[in-house]
């Protein structure tokens, strides 16, 4: 089972923690975040990792040597001269998911008890093009879903933006993203962007002709470690556990 990992921002959140270093390298418990998220692959079974870098890349490529590439096969895929968003990054990665199975992408600040292997078995399930792991929580973007689950839109609180892909009357479930995901090889064929673009447009757009199915997980711990301050919070769980 492959992986992308999503570790290429620039950590702006996270200053001054990322004034040296990128936001991959982060540490909860001593641990950085990169190696958190790669463990909890492996442990969904996850054996090829391919991890996107730019701010700081080479110290990426450091750490992973130094760790033996924690015993599995792991790529990197460098946009040090160009950041592309979390679309520009998947489809630059495009090369290693070459064995026609679905497969994973993590956002790298990302923390969960989310059942990883739930999620994937879900996906295949519901024969979705994209399954995105959605929560209900306060959030400034949401997901637009109607009562199956099925993505419909996208909104935007801050801004009151709303992008409609269907035609609908019912009234739509908001749920925010919680930056982990399977996609299906397929999604490779229909993607049309080049250079930087965000894969929320693209959703959008696809939904309206493709599957792109919602995976509740309400009741699990989830926490977004983009900011200096959630550190500790993450810190605090995992010393439950």
């Amino acid at each position: 089972m492959k992986a992308l990992i999503l570790a290429a921002g620039l950590g702006t959140r996270l200053k001054p923690l990322t004034d040296n270093k990128p936001k991959a390298l982060v540490e909860v418990n001593s641990i950085t975040l990169l190696e958190h998220t790669i463990n909890k692959l492996k442990h969904a079974g996850v054996n090829e990792i391919i991890v996107n870098v730019h701010h700081f890349a080479d110290q990426i490529k450091t750490f992973l040597e130094q760790k033996n590439y924690f015993d599995i096969y792991i790529e990197i895929s460098d946009e040090s001269y160009q950041l592309l968003d979390t679309g520009g990054g998947l489809k630059k990665a495009s090369w290693f998911f070459d064995d026609n199975k679905p497969f994973f992408v993590h956002n790298v600040d990302v923390l969960s008890d989310i059942n990883l292997g739930n999620l994937y078995q879900s996906h295949i399930i519901n024969h979705s093009l994209v399954t995105l792991a959605v929560k209900d929580r306060e959030a400034s973007r949401y997901f637009l879903f109607d009562d199956s689950l099925q993505l419909c839109g996208w909104k935007n609180i801050k801004t009151g933006e709303v992008k409609i892909s269907k035609n609908i009357t019912e009234i739509l479930i908001p749920l925010a993203f919680s930056g982990i995901q399977i996609l299906s090889t397929d999604i490779f064929k229909l993607i049309n962007e080049t250079g930087k673009f965000s894969l929320t447009d693209t959703y959008v757009g696809l939904a309206k002709y493709n599957k792109i199915t919602g995976y509740r997980h309400d009741k699990d711990f989830w926490l977004d470690l983009g900011k200096p301050e959630m550190i500790k919070e993450g810190e605090e769980f995992l010393n439950k556990i």
